[in-house]
């Protein structure tokens, strides 16, 4: 008998906490995924460094043994200075000498990656006052750009997701969850297409040194806003058209991320996605339980009230009766009898 209570009172304690279980499975979900990633990257990655680690402490000790009057000392200073130069985007190579990383155009490809939380890395400011400005610039541009990158996606989204669901679903009769499932799948394709697959083969012929999956993994770092910085288009010494080249990136960066936030805006207005989130999110306060709480409070106000005008009640009946006395007309004689 105890057993069986016990067991119905956990059963009605999950049940009543079920979106908090949920929220720490997937709290617990997310940080196995990141443990997960992490032994991944580490198992692919380490050997690679491992290996080009041995590949410089040998070209460095070639290095030493050829040039006998350069010490190791001189050496390290030099490679550190020039290390310093190219993670600020100045290289010391000859064939790279030719291409300036704040001319005109470069510098609105920069600015469009630091409003766009892209951040490719592979050119920062090198003044104070540039850093400076670049601070001020993005605390301003950055909730600008997301205010219109919302306007434009909401417009947006009017033409090419919600009449176009609602003309299908009335005009041919069918479930609007259903049509708004085959439209979203499309719409993704469409994206996939014109904004991954197309621009990777045209980036993989207009880069000599990238291939169609280095191309495709740039669109992807790009348009999800990661930006890491290991492929930067339009930076080898021999890029024809450099100018024009920088300035059609900046445009399909900042087209492209209209289209992903297109997309992801129609993937969560699915009402299969709004039932999963239901699930890991806090209920909402519904009007009626704030209406039972308030008239529960009104009951209790009222009742205490009661009590209170009660015992002052009792209070009186414990004052002693005072007696009004009488009021005699001047002659002596009432009035009322005749």
């Amino acid at each position: 008998m105890l057993q069986s209570l016990t067991s119905n009172s956990c059963v009605r304690l999950i049940q009543s906490h079920k979106s908090t279980w949920y929220f720490l499975i997937l709290v617990l979900g997310y940080i196995l995924y990141l443990i997960f990633g992490a032994v991944v990257f580490s198992s692919v990655e380490l050997p690679y460094e491992d290996r080009l680690r041995q590949e410089l402490r040998t070209i460095k000790k070639l290095f030493l043994q050829d040039n006998e009057c350069l010490s190791e000392e001189r050496l390290e200073e030099f490679l550190e200075k020039a290390l310093e130069a190219s993670n600020y985007g100045v290289s010391i190579l000859n064939n790279a000498s030719a291409n300036w990383n704040w001319d005109f155009t470069s510098s609105l490809f920069f600015a469009s990656t630091v409003l766009s939380t892209t951040g490719y890395g592979h050119t920062a400011p090198l003044s104070d006052g540039g850093k400076a400005f670049c601070i001020v610039y993005s605390v301003l541009g950055i909730p600008f750009t997301l205010l219109f990158l919302t306007a434009v996606v909401q417009r947006i989204m009017i033409f090419s997701t919600r009449r176009p669901v609602l003309y299908v679903s009335t005009r041919w009769g069918l479930s609007k969850p259903l049509v708004a499932m085959v439209h979203a799948t499309l719409l993704a394709i469409l994206a996939a297409s014109c904004f991954f697959l197309i621009p990777a083969a045209i980036f993989s012929s207009l880069e000599e040194n990238w291939n169609f999956l280095e191309s495709f993994y740039f669109c992807f770092i790009s348009l999800s806003t990661i930006g890491l910085g290991d492929y930067v288009p339009g930076e080898s010494f021999n890029q024809r058209f450099r100018q024009i080249y920088k300035v059609g990136i900046t445009v399909y960066l900042l087209l492209g991320l209209v289209v992903m936030l297109v997309v992801l805006e129609t993937l969560c207005e699915l009402q299969q996605l709004k039932t999963l989130r239901k699930m890991f999110y806090l209920k909402k306060e519904k009007p009626q339980d704030h209406l039972a709480i308030l008239e529960h409070d009104h009951l209790s106000f009222t009742s205490v009230s009661h009590r209170n005008n009660s015992s002052s009640l009792r209070e009186d009946k414990n004052v002693p009766f005072v007696s009004v006395p009488e009021l005699a007309s001047p002659g002596g004689d009432d009035p009322m009898i005749g």
